[in-house]
This record gives C-alpha cells, structure tokens and sequence, in this order.
C-alpha cells in the first residue's frame, strides 16, 4: 500500500465521513475509518490508532465529533471532550508522527450564529452555542501548535452539508414537501449559503493533492439560495405544485415557542434555521486551490439531493 494514498479518517460511518470515504476510494486513494465500533476491515478502534498506523499514513482526516443539537438536551462538557479534546490528542500524535496532512472538520458556527453580510475568515469569531465555542477551542489549540517543516494544517469551515444520507433540516423540509403542506415562511427573504457533498469531497481532495498554504478555510457552494427556493425545488422533484404562504412573521415565531416546549415539528431554531440569512464567502478556497468555482452549482446539488430523499422515502 502506497503511503501517499493511504488516508486516516475519523468519523468514517457518519454522513460526511462515508460520503467522503467512497469519494476518496474511487479516486485511488485507500481509507481507513477510526471509529468505536469497528465494522468492517477498512476500520479501526480509536486505540489501535498507533505510531506505526501514523507514520505509514499521508493524512488525518478528522471529522468525528458532537453535533450541534437541535433539541436543547445536550450536556455542554460533551461537546468539549469531543470536540476539542479528542482534536488535541489526535493532532499531537499527528505532530510527533510522519503523516504529512491533518485536516480538521470545524464549522461556520466556530465563528457566527447570526451572519449581517458575509462570512469571510477575517471576521472575529464570537460562537454563542457549546457547539460552536468547542469548535472554536479546538481551532485555536490547533493553531498555537508549532507545525514542522513539511507539515499542513487545514482547518476547515463548512456551512450546512447536504447530500445522500443526510438528516438534517433539509429533511424536514422535504417531509413538509412531500405532504404537500404549503410553506409558511414566504415573508422570510433569505439568502442561505450552502454546501453540497460533492464540493466538499472535491475541495479535501484537491487540499490532499495541491497542499496549499495551511490555514482557515471557509468551504460552502458558489451561490446563495432562499429557503423559498428550495421548498419551491423539492415541489418540482415531486412532481408538485406547492403553495408558499405569507404568513406573518410575528405569528411564525409564536408557533415556534410552542414547539420549544411542545413536541411540535418545529421550534424556533429550526424556524431561524429555515429563514434567517447566512451568506458565507469561499473565495479563500479557491484561489488557495485555483479554481474558478466549484464543480456543483448551489441548484444542481440541493436538486441532487432532493432526488436521493425522494428515492429513498
């Protein structure tokens, strides 16, 4: 097996990780999953991850980590001892390892809840939620490290992820589609950045391939797109035509209180999640890796996974 090619990555059954895994196999290159519960013979234990599986290893890529969690139930400590402390140990055996490449898995949250114009690198970061503040810490830990000559960081900043396999709001979504049920936020015009599988597993990649300087990086499709867009979309992959109501926005968030403390279909992060505005710039990357744009349109990936949810219902 050839050092070059062969690929370590945390999170490997998860939506990202298994996406990326069968990505990364097709263009040549051999994974392994470091995971709890090992499954098959391309994954490990977490305690079988030893110097001799790093240093005859290219690159870490770590993806496993604590999700940000919709229902409020989540214990604030876990996201740390996930999302950071795991990141610490496993860059300082990539540190004093061979391997040549550590790719991060961070998020846009690491940085902003609520974005007034577009999110770039540069902007100071002030996460609000548990999630996005033990991203944040293991960002800055990863950062304070000196990185030997020869070495590449990348620490990267995905917005919403989408594609085959996907369960998150966008499913819902589909779910209110699917019924037919018209959409109530009309009055909301968003503009939402958003990022398809595909650019995501073309983007690390193309980071494995080039290793461009190591740095931040903010990782989303080239286009924004409304919420109403969307909805609008998965009414055509149906075959439906659905409504879009105005409803008033006042009487959008008094639904969404209920649903805080009711086990309504929707609350009021979700409805936030739905309509707010969150434009993230991914003009670093680019130029970082010298395309042009990304090989997805915004339309033609949110399409290619309302197709799979539709398949698959």
């Amino acid at each position: 097996m050839n050092k070059e090619n062969k690929i370590l990555i945390t999170g490997a059954t998860g939506f990202v990780g298994s996406n990326l895994t069968a990505y990364l196999q097709k263009n040549k290159c051999a994974t392994i999953g470091i995971t709890r519960n090992p499954k098959t013979k391309e994954e490990i234990n977490y305690s079988a991850l030893n110097d001799k599986m790093w240093n005859t290893s290219f690159a870490m890529i770590h993806l496993a980590g604590k999700a940000h969690d919709l229902k409020g139930v989540a214990n604030e400590n876990d996201y740390f001892e996930v999302n950071t402390e795991l990141t610490k140990t496993l860059f300082q055996q990539f540190l004093e390892s061979t391997c040549k490449v550590f790719i991060y898995m961070s998020s846009v949250k690491a940085v902003a809840d609520t974005v007034v114009t577009t999110l770039t690198e540069d902007v100071e970061p002030t996460p609000e939620t548990a999630y996005g503040k033990s991203k944040l810490a293991a960002e800055q830990y990863l950062l304070s490290q000196k990185l030997p000559k020869g070495k590449f960081l990348y620490i990267l900043r995905p917005c919403m992820i989408h594609g085959p396999g996907n369960k998150g709001n966008l499913n819902s979504l589909f779910a209110m589609a699917n019924k037919g049920i018209p959409y109530p936020f009309g009055a909301y015009d968003n503009q939402r950045s958003f990022l398809s599988i595909d650019n995501l597993s073309f983007i690390i990649k193309e980071l494995l391939v080039q290793k461009p300087i190591s740095g931040i990086y903010n990782i989303c499709d080239d286009e924004f797109l409304s919420t109403t867009e969307l909805y609008v979309s998965m009414g055509k992959v149906l075959g439906k035509k659905l409504k879009v109501l105005k409803a008033p926005k006042v009487i959008v968030k008094i639904f969404g209180k209920f649903g805080d403390y009711l086990p309504f279909p929707i609350n009021s992060e979700k409805i936030q999640k739905l309509t707010e505005n969150y434009r993230v710039s991914n003009v670093k990357i680019k130029k970082a890796l010298h395309i042009a744009k990304m090989p997805l349109s915004a339309k033609n990936g949110i399409i290619k996974t309302i197709k799979s949810f539709h398949k698959n219902r």
